[in-house]
């Protein structure tokens, strides 16, 4: 509300009756710009993030549970399908399945409002689920996306529209994964990588402006894990996890640098790889384990050695689906123990060593996320759990259900958590109120 001032405005000049206007529209406004997300912050336009890891660089987040919970922001009708969310320029996007089709979904981030709804592929239908599995990535104007069989399809990120779409299974002659293709689209550069799992295009590069396939890599099943671009080794390099084992690329080329075997049942090499400093995390669950690898050049490529691994029933890290949190040098991951839907435990492990420092048994199975020092955890129960990161234990700050049965991470951007099931996706408050 405006409030008069006590000076007359005529005697004022021209000059300073303009400036007592902005002010006044400025101070009026403020409140409302200061809950809309800006570009610095808004930013988590790719599988796990603004950095591929799972991990945020925004603070202000809750330091103690409101008691009646966060605050739910919106609720909408999305779709079926395991699919993340990705949010840039206040938009979020995501894929959503309905009888018919799988399509890409664009809402407004602060309303829920949908604003466009693209079909990609023919509703995709598999036993551990149906729907589209990849989360996709946003880059400048355009959205690329990755459905359930395989079509990877580029749209304009602010109308929907298709540009290109490529079958990648089908054309490069491979075989669609048992349970889905769940590769969501990197982007280096002008490149836009996936892993079709063809027999000569494990990994395969297309240019993102024309489409035209730029190189294709390696032998071998895809999997189901994300490539990611890491710095390790002394050099910039797309490291993926595929199906038998984890492999360096080449960016441009898809020249392979190295690779390490890693062979699990069904091909369930599932978790994101992450870097370690100069070193690569893998890890598996279903009682396998994980493995911190150091890179020794060999020439134009490199050798691949194990800093130390931790395998079995008594491994202390058996990424499912989740991929691992590093904070601090050290690594916050849930602990698959059994088959995929058995045990699960939240465990804390030193980074250099593989030393358990301390898990919180029977935590349940999830994904989680981090930022301003905290994990946010989301349970196949639907729950959204905020949990310190501390090496002296278990510190749960809060804990409410929000959504039904879910498997997807949730996305962060501006102090809000989106969160998503079969039915709706969901916008969350986690900011600390000032």
């Amino acid at each position: 509300m405006r409030r008069t001032l006590p000076v007359s405005l005529d005697a004022m000049d021209h000059r300073g009756t303009v400036w007592v206007v902005v002010l006044l529209t400025l101070a009026v406004t403020w409140q409302g710009w200061a809950d809309r997300p800006t570009a610095a912050t808004a930013a988590w336009s790719q599988f796990l993030g603004p950095h591929r890891n799972g991990t945020s660089d925004e603070t202000g987040l809750l330091n103690r549970w409101p008691a009646d919970g966060p605050k739910e922001v919106w609720r909408v009708v999305g779709g079926v399908g395991m699919s993340g969310m990705v949010i840039s320029r206040g938009q979020l996007v995501t894929m959503v399945q309905d009888e018919d089709k799988q399509y890409v979904i664009a809402l407004d981030a602060l309303t829920g409002q949908q604003r466009w709804r693209t079909g990609v592929a023919p509703a995709y239908h598999n036993s551990m689920g149906d729907g589209p599995r990849g989360t996709p990535a946003i880059v400048d104007d355009h959205v690329f996306a990755y459905s359930g069989e395989g079509v990877l399809t580029a749209l304009k990120f602010a109308t929907g529209e298709v540009v290109w779409r490529h079958d990648t299974v089908k054309e490069l002659g491979g075989k669609a994964a048992d349970y889905g293709m769940a590769c969501s689209p990197l982007v280096v550069g002008k490149l836009v990588i996936v892993t079709p799992g063809a027999p000569d295009a494990t990994v395969a590069a297309y240019d993102r402006v024309t489409g035209e396939l730029t190189w294709k890599s390696g032998t071998g099943s895809a999997g189901y894990s994300s490539p990611a671009l890491l710095n390790v080794g002394g050099r910039e390099q797309v490291v993926a996890f595929t199906g038998h084992g984890v492999m360096g690329l080449d960016p441009q080329t898809g020249t392979s640098l190295w690779r390490y075997p890693y062979k699990t049942n069904y091909d369930c090499n599932i978790a994101t790889p992450i870097a370690i400093g100069d070193r690569v995390f893998i890890s598996a669950g279903e009682d396998h384990g994980c493995v911190l690898l150091s890179l020794t050049p060999a020439g134009d490529t490199f050798d691949a050695t194990e800093v130390w691994q931790s395998q079995g029933k008594t491994s202390v890290m058996r990424n499912g689906w989740p991929t691992s949190i590093l904070s601090e040098g050290r690594l916050y991951g849930l602990d698959n123990v059994g088959a995929s839907t058995a045990l699960t435990h939240l465990n804390c492990v030193d980074a250099a060593t593989g030393k358990l420092l301390w898990q919180q048994k029977r935590f349940g199975n999830g994904n989680l996320i981090a930022a301003d020092g905290k994990l946010i955890l989301t349970t196949m129960k639907g729950e959204l759990v905020l949990a310190r990161m501390s090496p002296d234990g278990y510190d749960e700050i809060g804990r409410a259900t929000v959504v039904g049965k879910t498997r997807q991470a949730a996305a962060l951007s501006s102090g809000r958590v989106y969160l998503r099931d079969d039915r709706e996706i969901v916008c969350i408050d986690l900011r600390e109120s000032p």
